[in-house]
């Protein structure tokens, strides 16, 4: 008897999803989303990026300038080219802007950058 095809994964890290699907340019970025509590699932906030996602989930995505509401599609296989990471989800509602909502931009890593004064 031949061995059958694996099946493939019902779940995938929070932190994968998001790289797949093109909302974070690494998968570290992706986790620091996580970190940060700019993610919900189903409501709830996430704060770990080993948090599974499944297909049917609503996440709402906090960006900088906007938010997004989301149902998970599709999982993926690999971070593919833009037409396929938009197969892995539906946005039932634009994004939202949020200039009002916050200051100017701020990067990830303002933290981590040091001010030098002359």
């Amino acid at each position: 008897m031949k061995d059958a095809a694996p099946l493939p994964a019902a779940t995938l890290r929070l932190d994968k999803w998001l790289w797949f699907a093109r909302f974070a340019r690494s998968r570290s970025l992706a986790a620091r989303l996580c970190e940060e509590g700019a993610v919900t699932i189903g409501g709830h906030e996430v704060m770990k990026p080993h948090h599974v996602v499944r297909v049917g989930d609503a996440i709402t995505l906090v960006l900088p300038h906007q938010r997004r509401s989301l149902i998970v599609r599709g999982l993926g296989a690999r971070r593919g080219p833009p037409a396929e990471a938009r197969l892995l989800y539906d946005e039932p509602v634009p994004p939202v802007s949020r200039a009002h909502e916050t200051p100017p931009w701020v990067s990830f890593f303002a933290d981590e950058d040091e001010v030098v004064e002359a």
